[in-house]
């Protein structure tokens, strides 16, 4: 199955009609969302009921690791240890996973989390900690992609039972390609953050928002939705999540897709329109 899906549900004006939805709102459009929340601090399990409360039997999330998890916080402030921390987010994420609502785990690596030894050998204590459950590893820096290095980095991931995020950015001598190799067939997760290149490396003002501002093209997107067919011949589930945001681009974009794709999704939410 295709999922497509946005990063966050409650600011998506033209999906739902709404300035601030809930995430039942959302559910009545699209069958995944991107929660971020658990990357700035883990949330409470009461938070976790409540969504999978709101959503229905099918739909699922894909859930963001605490930043602790991929070294863009230290995690020893919190915890005497890594795997402390480790069992402190499962506890809080075990009604998501007994429910089978979760498409995977995303562990999103910074730039600085380069193809070294370490970097490997953190890569092995992560498969390990996160044993037998669904996580993408979304690498953020080029030289895991580089000519010498790209087949041993897929070959780490299979190893790993990892899925290797198919990132579409803006193609820069340091950025990431579009690598559409499959890791692990159960799953397999695109995150397309937009092309901007003027400000993909601005770091002055809001530049949070100033890279993701972008709204791909037809063209662009039939493009897109060609890998992701063939991607989709070799996976179980597909998940495509829309990161261009800043602008109100993401949904869009992703109803776009959607009928190129010509995706009917079934037993979503009642939405406002189906109510009247």
């Amino acid at each position: 199955m295709i999922r497509i899906g946005l990063t966050s549900f409650n600011e998506h004006v033209s999906l739902t009609g709404k300035k601030n939805s809930s995430l039942y709102d959302y559910a009545g459009y699209l069958p995944l969302v991107e929660l971020d929340t658990n990357y700035y601090a883990i949330t409470n399990k009461h938070s976790v009921e409540n969504w999978l409360s709101q959503v229905p039997s099918n739909f699922k999330f894909v859930v963001k690791l605490y930043a602790g998890f991929t070294g863009q916080t230290k995690w020893e402030e919190n915890y005497p240890s890594i795997t402390a921390m480790r069992d402190h987010f499962l506890e809080v994420m075990e009604p998501m996973i007994k429910s089978k609502k979760l498409f995977c785990f995303l562990a999103q690596f910074p730039a600085q989390f380069k193809c070294t030894k370490a970097s490997v050998a953190y890569l092995e204590t992560l498969a390990e900690l996160f044993k037998e459950l669904p996580l993408a590893i979304e690498l953020r820096d080029h030289s895991w992609y580089a000519k010498e290095f790209q087949e041993k980095t897929h070959q780490l991931m299979k190893k790993l039972s990892f899925g290797l995020v198919m990132v579409d950015e803006p193609q820069l001598p340091d950025t990431v390609p579009l690598d559409t190799t499959i890791t692990n067939q159960q799953f397999s997760l695109f995150r397309f953050h937009g092309r901007n290149q003027a400000y993909w490396h601005d770091r002055t003002g809001d530049w949070r928002k100033k890279r993701t501002l972008y709204r791909y093209n037809q063209a662009e997107l039939k493009i897109l939705a060609e890998k992701i067919e063939k991607v989709a011949e070799n996976s179980t589930e597909v998940g495509i999540i829309f990161n261009n945001n800043s602008g109100g681009d993401a949904a869009d974009n992703a109803l776009q897709l959607k009928e190129i794709l010509q995706l009917n999704y079934e037993g979503l939410n009642p939405s406002q329109i189906d109510l009247f």
